[in-house]
């Protein structure tokens, strides 16, 4: 499983749900007394699942990266623990859920099967379709230079980063009953006044920093050496043009990844009636 830094999953996950949880619905929060979120990360789902749940219901977070689980800790109670041995026992949780982390899983239906069993009752994943990203930006070339980045990625990758609603089939092969599956779209907005994510990131462009920590995965498919210096070498030279946009209060860039929250029923609980 990939490791993710606290940097990277505050930025791809922030104002994630500020503008709607509609799409969390069948969750049933309301009706919900002890939820587990499963690589929890920060935390940033724990949050959420807190506060569209009854105040006496207990939120718990997991995740095996400790330096995580203590941001995590500043709002839900937590535990370490490795998504596939998860240390609950069966039937603990009336709810376990996950937020971008099946993608990360070469068994994503094993963990699902885990998942269900320590759920007395629902499981859900919230996963994106990672080869379906838009983007739209003032510098002309990035979201072509990001469609070729994203190409080389996934062709490398050694998981499904491009599950999104076929996490329907680890439900299923976990022998859930599937209820739902919604979508729901992430977009993250970059304009003026720029916030330091945004310049950080502007500035990680400028000199291929954020290429070069994809450059393994990306040589482990068909892109050849000479292919990935092209690559970052046009990637720098966008990252110059909206660096030199942000400094005229002219870049603007909106990003929309697509994501699918899939719910499903452990066999032989009961749906409310």
């Amino acid at each position: 499983m990939r490791e993710f830094s606290e940097d990277y999953l505050r930025r791809t996950r922030r104002g994630m749900w500020d503008d709607s949880r509609e799409a969390l619905e069948p969750l049933d929060l309301a009706s919900r007394e002890r939820i587990l979120d499963v690589g929890c990360g920060t935390g940033e789902l724990s949050r959420v699942l807190a506060a569209e749940s009854p105040a006496d219901c207990e939120v718990v977070g997991c995740d095996a990266d400790p330096a995580l689980l203590e941001l995590a800790g500043e709002h839900v109670p937590v535990v370490a623990g490795d998504a596939l041995r998860l240390p609950f026992a069966d039937d603990a949780f009336d709810l376990v859920v996950c937020q971008a982390l099946l993608i990360n899983l070469p068994d994503p239906a094993a963990a699902v099967s885990e998942f269900a069993r320590v759920s007395s009752d629902l499981v859900a994943a919230v996963e994106p379709n990672n080869a379906a990203v838009d983007v739209d930006s003032s510098v002309d070339r990035e979201d072509a230079l990001e469609r070729r980045a994203r190409r080389a990625y996934l062709d490398g990758v050694d998981t499904d980063v491009a599950l999104g609603a076929d996490a329907r089939d680890a439900f299923e092969d976990a022998g859930l009953e599937l209820l739902a599956t919604r979508r729901y779209d992430h977009v993250r907005t970059v304009e003026p006044p720029y916030d330091e994510g945004a310049l950080l990131e502007a500035r990680r462009k400028a000199t291929g920093a954020g290429l070069a920590d994809d450059r393994e995965t990306m040589l482990e498919g068909a892109l050849t050496e000479a292919e990935y210096d092209d690559l970052r070498s046009a990637w720098r030279e966008m990252g110059r043009d909206v660096v030199d946009q942000m400094e005229t209060g002219e870049y603007e860039r909106e990003e929309t990844v697509p994501f699918f929250v899939t719910v499903g029923r452990v066999d032989g609980a009961e749906s409310e009636p």
